[in-house]
């Protein structure tokens, strides 16, 4: 692609002011929920000092994004997307202003904390599946891969900077952080509010369980779908190497602190720079080969990481790691939203969004596990060769997605949009 090509489809893409709106207002909500989560783990870890009520703080984030999940997607698909986002986005400032207020006027404990956490990831989890079905409407076809790039470079600045900054917040005390929370949540409410958002009027049905667990119907008869989401699922769930960073930097690498924050970091920052790359550059042909090429990658930098002895090479590897995770990330992303009709978008997300939630906790039990057994190297490299086996397997047993040469296909999605109706 030529470099004139190349930059006027960049600047299509910042051309679409609701796609800029959109952007900002998932940036800001995401830096502010980076900095909620450090000074809530650092406010409950100093009122208790008991590891188990950091425990708490997942579970209760889990549940809700697991078990609200096809609620949620239900109802991104029966209503106004934009509204859903911006109801949730508005019970969850509401929630943060009143983890501030209580903070700054020492009312707070451990249960009231954990009470607003849950009320949290309660909207959150309505909020998502609309959230992520409103960027193919944001966007043409052809930019929804760089579109999906930017997010993914928000995403990562947020995980980097945000709990940095929460961190240096909290010298002021953790009320101070909520409230700047609060004002980046405000931030993008009021975005998400201003922002025009053209949807078709959704085919309202009521909740059932066949309209609850079309997502999973409709995914289980798309080949190209399940593929994708099943290889995300397993190779997350085996390459979770990044759960024993902790064992690495003191029983292998011989570092400190300093060393586990670089270790922390590395793959992050390797995901951050690969998007800023993807958001200029198009992928127009054989993308089913470099996503399971990247899936490979990630699969073969584990090991590497599993077997280095030196901070260098091992932050190299993580460092590599997080790259080839975001060009499949892109990928994947795109295909899903790109291969399902608008009216099943937000049910498709949300079955998406289980495997994700699942994959990463339980790739955290499972490397805890085998590294039990094993020990951390013997759990890494499993991981490793694990992600390399299911690469290849899922090669043989997808051969279309495989064989895929572009992200777009507007024949077929047409061609399966009635059937999605009916399921």
């Amino acid at each position: 692609m030529s470099n004139t090509s190349t930059q006027g489809s960049k600047d299509s893409l910042f051309q679409h002011r609701a796609y800029l709106a959109f952007w900002c207002a998932r940036t800001a909500s995401s830096f502010g929920f980076q900095m909620l989560s450090v000074a809530v783990g650092w406010q409950i870890y100093a009122m208790t000092g008991r590891a188990f009520d950091l425990g708490l703080i997942g579970l209760v984030q889990f549940f809700p994004s697991v078990l609200l999940a096809l609620p949620a997607g239900h109802i991104a698909d029966q209503f106004d997307r934009r509204r859903v986002v911006l109801i949730g986005q508005i019970v969850e400032w509401i929630a943060i202003v009143s983890l501030a207020t209580l903070t700054l006027l020492h009312a707070i404990n451990e249960l009231g904390i954990l009470a607003l956490i849950f009320t949290i990831s309660v909207a959150k989890a309505f909020e998502s599946p609309s959230m992520q079905s409103m960027v193919p409407a944001l966007v043409p076809p052809s930019l929804l891969p760089r579109a999906m790039a930017v997010n993914g470079s928000a995403m990562q600045a947020a995980m980097i900077m945000g709990p940095a900054l929460g961190g240096l917040l909290y010298v002021a005390g953790p009320g101070v952080v909520y409230a700047v929370s609060a004002v980046l949540y405000l931030i993008a409410a009021t975005m998400v509010s201003q922002l025009r958002y053209e949807q078709a009027p959704p085919k309202r049905e009521p909740a059932t369980l066949k309209t609850l667990f079309a997502g999973v119907h409709f995914i289980r008869e798309r080949k190209d779908i399940l593929g994708v989401i099943s290889l995300d699922l397993f190779a997350v769930l085996l390459g979770g190497a990044t759960a024993l960073l902790p064992i690495f930097a003191k029983d292998i690498l011989h570092t400190g602190p300093w060393g586990l924050g670089l270790l922390r970091a590395a793959p992050a920052v390797g995901a951050l720079l690969m998007s800023f790359w993807l958001a200029h550059n198009s992928m127009e042909r054989r993308v089913g080969m470099i996503m399971f090429a990247s899936v490979a990658g990630f699969g073969a930098a584990t090991l590497v990481f599993a077997l280095s002895k030196v901070l260098w090479l091992s932050l190299a590897a993580l460092f590599t790691l997080g790259a080839f995770d975001m060009v499949s990330m892109v990928i994947r992303g795109s295909l899903v939203q790109l291969d399902t009709p608008d009216a099943m978008r937000g049910r498709v997300s949300a079955v998406n969004s289980i495997f994700i939630n699942t994959s990463n906790q339980l790739g955290e039990f499972e490397s805890g596990m085998v590294a039990a057994w094993l020990g951390a190297v013997g759990s890494a490299v499993v991981g490793g060769i694990g992600t390399l086996a299911v690469a290849g397997l899922w090669m043989l047993m997808f051969p279309t997605l495989r064989l895929r040469q572009r992200l777009h296909l507007e024949q077929v999605v047409e061609e399966k949009e009635p059937s999605a109706q009916t399921v």
